[in-house]
């Protein structure tokens, strides 16, 4: 019994090793030669193994690695496959190539996710620790077989079999409207300021937009339009509310700040005393529009009789505009009742 009993924690390790080898043949389309990379890259930081000189023992140097050679393979594939676009295309659509999200899924699809030694509790709530091992396996494949074989790998198993490049490249992913979004169901106060205007060397227009939220800048964005640099713009801020959550901190004490000085009550309460000045103001300017309706009630008596001399004769005739007749004096009398003395012995 005590020989089965070796004999079964001999092979046991060998057993697992053999399920292993045929496990990434299923995910890479070849058997590892160096199978220690690729231990190391299922090796989640949440095990806390250390080698011997107390160093810890995970993926995340590979992850590293993983994560510049997928970025070379990857603009690589596109660049080639995209002939003629231009830089600011090829850069959005690499992006979601190799984003977050999306390698996530493929190690989901992959099974890699079933491979990945944890400590188990951190698996569901990391959303990032099938990715991580993704990226991780691309820098294994780099160091067993060469960038070549990473290539070879992401068009035929990934890009061949499990994603369209040119669905990818033209899907439209409205970052601006989700970052509007989530700031609006935060109250977080967002802006996308201007912060350049130019042209590249062929002549094409370029801009560059960043945005701010509560006055502290999140993240910046150069594209040919306006659209494209403040897409790119409210992408990096969101992931940087995503990674970094000193900047998530940041925002919200800025905004409690703001909030804060906004709900200050003022000190200097206002005076309720009523001014009465307004009134002579009004009764100067009432006097002064009466007489100036007076003045023009007048001058349109004295125009109107005008025109009606002006048809009368070629010239203008002014005996009736006269002032009020005076008392006649007794010389006018006299002279009166001789003019009529020889108005009848003429007669």
């Amino acid at each position: 019994m005590l020989n089965s009993h070796i004999v079964d924690r001999i092979r046991l390790p060998f057993r697992k090793e053999k399920e292993l080898f045929s496990s990434l043949y299923q995910i890479l389309g070849f058997y590892p030669r160096k199978i220690e990379h690729y231990k190391m890259a299922l090796m989640h930081k949440s095990v806390a193994k250390r080698n011997a000189k107390g160093r810890p023992v995970n993926n995340e140097r590979l992850e590293f690695l993983g994560d510049a050679i997928l970025d070379a393979v990857v603009g690589d594939i596109v660049y080639r496959h995209f002939e003629g676009k231009r830089e600011g295309f090829l850069t959005n659509t690499r992006s979601k190539l190799v984003q977050r999200d999306t390698l996530n899924r493929l190690a989901q699809e992959m099974g890699i996710n079933q491979l990945i030694l944890s400590s188990g509790h951190n698996n569901t709530h990391n959303s990032y620790v099938g990715g991580n091992a993704f990226e991780a396996l691309v820098g294994a494949i780099y160091l067993d077989r060469g960038y070549d074989a990473c290539m070879r790998f992401m068009q035929k198993r990934i890009l061949c079999k499990l994603i369209n490049i040119d669905k990818v490249a033209y899907k439209e992913v409205n970052f601006k409207s989700k970052l509007i979004e989530w700031s609006q169901k935060n109250k977080v106060r967002l802006e996308f300021p201007l912060v350049s205007q130019g042209k590249d060397d062929t002549g094409s227009p370029v801009f560059m937009y960043k945005t701010t939220l509560e006055g502290l800048e999140g993240g910046s964005g150069k594209g040919y339009s306006k659209k494209e640099s403040q897409q790119i713009a409210a992408k990096a801020t969101l992931q940087r509310l995503k990674r970094e959550p000193q900047f998530i901190d940041a925002v919200f004490t800025a905004k409690g700040n703001r909030t804060k000085m906004e709900e200050e009550p003022v000190l200097n309460v206002p005076d309720t005393e009523e001014k009465q000045d307004f009134i002579i103001a009004k009764a100067k300017d009432d006097t002064t529009s009466v007489a100036k309706e007076t003045t023009n009630d007048k001058a349109a008596v004295m125009t109107e009789k005008v025109q009606k001399t002006s048809v009368a004769g070629d010239e203008f005739d002014l005996s009736d505009i006269t002032a009020t007749p005076k008392e006649p004096t007794r010389e006018d009398i006299i002279a009166a009742a001789e003019a009529a003395a020889f108005s009848e012995e003429d007669c």
